[in-house]
């Protein structure tokens, strides 16, 4: 991992490869942001201009190298975008009061631009713990790469064909004995640290992480920061009726597997489980997906790697409330074993659902978590899957629609993923689409109307929330996995998606926020 560290220190004197600053976009030309006074003045005043010389604008994400001004340490100062200046009212085109999750992307932006370096010290405005968060969080997600299955190559290191991560961020003008910003970076660190590790987890090949490696990883990760870990193979999920991971596993040489990690504080005084769809890998099963549909499905268990990150961060934070992750793991391949279109399975609520088609699979791994994690009554419940196409042709490649049963708490869930620098969309879970699961054979069909499929999975899912408790349900199929280039802090490949939003989620719950 990217190492952090907070400094007073000027940046002409520090020893480092580079200087970043940040440029805004202004009414008449690029604009120096606050944090970079310093090195502006190295330039008499006329940074702006020399970066408006280069074709710098401001824009969002634009980054701009030149060489460092005479008398700095650092060879390179590093100019990135951070998009309109903002209107503050008052302040005009010196305003200082850039948005977290412009600070966290430019950071980000930079970073990426950096592999390859030792050392780069941050110049960007830095005026609240708040900012030191969004630019430590930015930075050190910004400096992820996944280069283990290359020549040479191990987390990104000494590899043949790439460069490594930047391996240290230094926040310039962040007091590193604030305990308000010594916090900030902490948590950032801690955050950041297991986001990484989810998106390792969703980049790793399918022949290399099936389920039982996935639960090995998991329970590794929950002796090191005492969280109790049980993990249910397949003669123990047979034994208790677990008809619905099961019945997707069926048809894999790898067998499935349900994963609790249970994170405790003796002052907690509520309780939040988190399910996580697992699919390894998923061919679609009997019900095959068509060519040019297989390649990134690796990506399948992109919920429950959030659950699992979310889960050791909130151990790693020390939050006072409980919370209790399900990974619901399972590959689903066609064989002559494999679950059929028509089968009818029961599942661990009881209930049985017809199987209409074999790639609806991750609400049939849910269903049967749901159930498991409502036995225990916990204050709410939120499940986290790449769940439906439908929802990525509603919202898009970067946002994540969350549904609920209840309106209040969903509003919820959307301003915090808000809050953490998700986009999102509430979405409605219409009754009149449940008619459309109706089965003559079983109680419910795991597929209905085509059209608004979304809900109508998320409508599936609900019928296996236990009565009473609060529930919501996050679709991340669209920006799990980013199969265009990069952008911000958002690498190419496996995003973390919706970790932020969990662990923000236990916070807030931690400090009687949600109720």
């Amino acid at each position: 991992m990217t190492a952090l560290t907070l400094s007073t220190a000027a940046a002409s004197g520090l020893r480092a490869d580079a200087i970043v600053v940040g440029v805004a976009k202004g009414a008449k030309g690029p604009v120096v942001a606050p944090g970079a006074e310093a090195v502006d003045k190295a330039y008499d005043g006329k940074l702006a201009s020399v970066l408006e010389t280069l074709g710098a604008s401001g824009s969002e994400g634009e980054v701009t190298k030149l060489p460092a001004p005479s008398g700095f340490k650092a060879p390179v100062v590093v100019a990135v975008g951070l998009g309109a200046v903002p209107d503050n009212g008052d302040q005009g085109e010196k305003g200082d009061a850039y948005a977290p999750e412009t600070l966290r992307r430019a950071a980000g932006a930079a970073a990426r631009a950096l592999a390859g370096s030792k050392k780069a010290a941050f110049a960007l405005p830095l005026e609240d713990a708040e900012n030191v968060a969004a630019v430590a969080e930015g930075a050190l997600l910004g400096a992820y790469a996944f280069d283990a299955y290359k020549e040479n190559g191990q987390n990104g290191r000494n590899a043949k064909n790439g460069k490594a991560p930047l391996a240290e961020v230094a926040l310039l003008g962040a007091k590193p004995r604030d305990k308000g910003y010594r916090a900030a970076a902490e948590r950032a660190t801690a955050v950041t640290e297991e986001l990484n590790r989810a998106r390792d987890l969703i980049n790793t090949p399918p022949n290399d992480l099936n389920p039982e490696a996935f639960a090995a990883v998991a329970t590794a990760a929950a002796k090191e920061h005492g969280i109790k870990v049980q993990v249910l193979d397949e003669k123990a999920l047979a034994k208790g009726g677990y008809g619905g991971i099961l019945g997707v596993g069926a048809g894999s040489a790898a067998p499935p597997r349900l994963v609790k990690l249970s994170y405790t504080h003796p002052k907690a005084n509520k309780h939040l489980a988190y399910v996580g769809k697992g699919i390894t890998y998923d061919s679609g099963g009997i019900s095959l997906k068509p060519a040019g549909h297989n390649e990134t499905m690796k990506c399948d268990m992109s919920g429950a790697a959030a659950v699992f990150a979310a889960v050791v961060a909130a151990a790693r934070l020390g939050l006072e409330v409980n919370v209790t992750g399900w990974l619901a793991l399972a590959e689903n391949m066609p064989s002559g074993s494999a679950t059929r279109p028509g089968d009818v399975l029961r599942m661990y609520s009881g209930k049985t659902v017809e199987v209409l088609n074999t790639d609806a699979e991750g609400r049939l791994v849910l269903a049967d978590a749901l159930a498991k994690a409502s036995e225990e009554k916990p204050d709410a419940i939120i499940d986290v899957a790449t769940l439906t196409g439908a929802m990525v042709l509603a919202l898009g490649s970067r946002t994540f629609g969350v549904m609920s049963n209840d309106d209040a708490f969903r509003t919820a869930v959307h301003e915090t993923a808000e809050e953490a620098g998700e986009a999102s969309w509430p979405m409605p879970l219409p009754s009149d689409l449940r008619k459309g699961m109706d089965s003559a054979t079983a109680d419910i069909a795991n597929m209905g109307e085509r059209m608004g499929g979304g809900l109508v999975a998320g409508l599936f899912l609900k019928e296996f929330v236990g009565e009473g408790i609060t529930w919501a349900h996050l679709d991340i199929a669209g920006p799990a996995f980013n199969e265009q280039g990069p952008f911000g802090y958002t690498p190419k490949g496996g995003t973390g998606s919706a970790v932020r939003t969990l662990v923000r989620l236990a916070e807030r719950t931690a400090a009687g926020d949600l109720g």
